[in-house]
């Protein structure tokens, strides 16, 4: 490894900030990733612990308005049984995932007027009665609905940006608007929300640049959680046909967003898994600190079908937990028992 990469690394991990070049440089050069996963890992450390947060995610419906041209969920896709959970469904799942010590909920759905605001507030105030954090996922609303699910105790948004390359946005996102997307994204923070994005690693025509850009609209946010995973093709989908991202540049970016932003929440993605067999135990040793196991029961866990080969969905909630509290035990860390609430820098 040349001596400028390894300077690039070190600047990284003691200012947390690099030019777009620099970025670039290190997302061109394989020979410097074991150094760079290492780095993220220390940095992780020594920000947020060794405290892995489970966060119990709830695919509540797979209905969506939206027409992604990489997403298994799309409006178009006729080759999938839609569903839409009842509210009270959704809030017995998330009491029996409490039961077994899960202290955070994602709930999580396709985007578009799935719900009425007044089932969704009823949801949220429900579930927060269990004494847990509640995150949503459930795309472009309003700024009087964000407020509304805030007011009603939802505590974090999360809402994926996926590329900030706005031309490659436009060709991928049919009848969207990255303008919106990044407008959303700012009256969540504005309303308190810890805010969550992300992006999608090797969609076609992304370029470094791009993924550098992602990272720098992470800092310039002011994000508290970012997800970062490999573009996986689904064949029902206009992109069936194309390559997909790679694992190893996957855990790159989340390296670097992990030097770039040291407090925030990272999640080991099952996407990555999907990729590699010991996909999330990697990224919990490469910057990331957060695991999303699936809370959701019966046939709706494989019915979510974002993309193929997606893990653990014919397993239960009880034995999913199980098995990821041991897979952490493995390498060293353990489970927390806390929300899971960034601790900002000051």
């Amino acid at each position: 490894m040349t001596s400028n990469l390894q300077e690039i690394i070190n600047k990284a991990e003691s200012t947390h900030e690099l030019t777009k070049n620099e970025i670039v440089e290190l997302l061109a050069n394989d020979e410097i990733n074991q150094v760079l996963f290492k780095t993220a890992d220390r940095v992780r450390e020594k920000y947020v612990g060794n405290e892995v947060h489970l966060r119990g995610l709830i695919e509540f419906s797979n209905i969506c308005s939206k027409n992604c041209f990489y997403c298994g969920l799309r409006r178009d896709n006729k080759n999938i049984k839609r569903y839409r959970l009842e509210p009270e469904i959704i809030i017995d799942f998330a009491t029996k995932a409490s039961s077994y010590g899960y202290k955070t909920f994602v709930l999580q759905s396709g985007e578009g007027n799935i719900y009425k605001l007044e089932e969704m507030l009823h949801i949220i105030s429900e579930i927060k009665k269990l004494n847990v954090a509640v995150t949503l996922s459930i795309g472009e609303k309003t700024e009087e609905e964000y407020k509304a699910y805030k007011d009603a105790g939802a505590d974090r948004f999360l809402l994926r940006i996926e590329t900030t390359d706005k031309e490659l946005y436009q060709k991928l996102h049919p009848g969207m608007s990255h303008e919106n997307r990044v407008n959303c994204l700012k009256i969540i923070k504005k309303l308190g929300y810890e805010t969550g994005t992300g992006c999608l690693i090797g969609l076609p025509k992304q370029s470094l640049e791009s993924l550098a850009d992602d990272i720098l609209f992470f800092k310039e946010l002011g994000s508290d959680m970012i997800g970062v995973g490999p573009f996986i093709p689904n064949e029902d989908t206009p992109l069936s046909s194309e390559t997909g991202g790679s694992f190893e540049l996957a855990l790159k970016v989340m390296a670097i967003t992990r030097l770039f932003l040291p407090d925030i929440n990272i999640p080991a993605t099952t996407a990555m898994e999907t990729l590699n067999p010991q996909g999330r135990l990697i990224a919990l040793q490469s910057g990331a600190n957060v695991v999303m196991p699936n809370v959701t029961e019966g046939e709706y866990r494989d019915l979510y079908k974002l993309y193929p080969g997606k893990i653990c969905i014919n397993d239960t909630p009880a034995n999913c937990k199980s098995y990821i509290a041991q897979k952490i035990q493995s390498i060293g860390r353990t489970v927390s028992k806390e929300y899971g609430f960034r601790k900002q820098l000051r």
